[in-house]
């Protein structure tokens, strides 16, 4: 079996952080989201793997290489316009070629990954198989109706309830899919919808089956996704310690310190994870943050948030929680007078003010 996964898309909903880098590069307890999805699919015995890029190809290709990282082959498939799902994989044909394959959208996570169900699909005839996922919000979704156990029909966001089990970001396909995607015709946004590829199948016979998810799935589109993602990673992390911990410091619960990560006359309390070469210092770091490499935090407290690379949150006064800042960040107290906020924000920023 192949692997699959685009990583186009402008990640709108995650604006300004996607202004300057790919979303599935925002980094879930310190890694990006993406990386989950290759080691997602590498554990299931999936080495050979095509990404889909866009707009932010360079940024992916420079993260991922060419895959041995992850004990993969990486394959880039360059898709000129977001023009849908099924045109990533009407696009991918080449590198498919009558191959299964797992379609993984690479913003999409899942804690306990893929592999049972990649293992069901590969030797199975089936023809396709969808996940479901039990969700609160089905008019905002893609959902699926299931008859006697079997996919009858996919509705995308349906304005009134008729199911509730949102067909998820990760799809297994045989070779028929092809038939599917060249055959359907752009939808009214001007894309090659996959919730119209699976019914085409549906429709013209073939075995297509759903397995619902038990587990957690979240599709990191959105700021609080991000935090939920880094929360469900953190909470079955092991601790682990390549950093220092130094003067009158403690280290209370489950606490990753990577590679040159310091701790100076401060508390993390877990779980949490500290980047490499990042600096805590005079600081209180609380439960599910993830702060990524390079950065310091001095005089300050954080808690429930991510920081990314290269950032610094120096002597503020108040806590900072439930917040997800960005690369070469600088939050500091001003020593200016007359007293005032000073911000420079961009667009698309949410900022709360005490």
């Amino acid at each position: 079996m192949k692997g699959l996964i685009l990583s186009g898309g402008q990640g709108t909903r995650l604006r300004p952080l996607t202004y300057t880098g790919a979303k599935q590069l925002v980094p879930v307890a310190n890694k990006p989201v993406l990386f989950w999805a290759i080691e997602d699919l590498v554990e299931a015995g999936i080495t050979d793997v095509g990404i889909v890029v866009g707009d932010t190809g360079n940024h992916i290709k420079a993260a991922v290489g060419d895959g041995s990282r992850f004990g993969a082959r990486v394959t880039y498939i360059q898709q000129d316009a977001p023009l849908g799902i099924a045109h990533g994989i009407k696009i991918a044909q080449d590198f498919l070629g009558s191959d299964r394959f797992v379609l993984f959208l690479g913003d999409n996570f899942i804690r306990d990954g893929v592999a049972p169900l990649v293992a069901a699909f590969r030797d199975s005839p089936m023809n396709c198989q969808i996940i479901l996922y039990k969700v609160a919000n089905p008019q905002e979704l893609g959902v699926a109706i299931i008859e006697s156990g079997r996919v009858k029909r996919l509705v995308e966001k349906p304005k009134q309830f008729i199911s509730d089990l949102a067909v998820i970001g990760i799809y297994m396909f045989d070779q028929h899919v092809f038939e599917a995607v060249n055959a359907i015709e752009p939808s009214a946004r001007g894309e090659l919808e996959i919730t119209e590829t699976i019914q085409y199948l549906i429709d013209h016979g073939y075995d297509v089956r759903s397995h619902l998810l038990s587990g957690w799935w979240i599709d990191t589109g959105k700021m609080q996704d991000i935090l939920d993602a880094n929360r469900l990673i953190l909470d079955v992390m092991e601790a682990h310690n390549e950093g220092s911990v130094e003067g009158d410091s403690q280290i209370i619960g489950r606490v990753t310190l990577e590679k040159g990560a310091q701790i100076v006359n401060s508390t993390v309390r877990g779980p949490a994870i500290i980047g490499e070469r990042t600096r805590i210092e005079n600081s209180y770091v609380g439960p599910y943050t993830s702060i990524y490499h390079d950065c310091v935090i001095a005089g300050s407290e954080v808690e429930h948030s991510i920081i990314l690379e290269n950032s610094r949150i120096m002597d503020i006064g108040q806590r900072i929680e439930d917040s997800l800042i960005g690369r070469n960040v600088e939050i500091s107290k001003s020593h200016i007078k007359p007293r005032a906020y000073r911000m420079v924000v961009g667009d698309f920023s949410k900022v709360g003010i005490l």
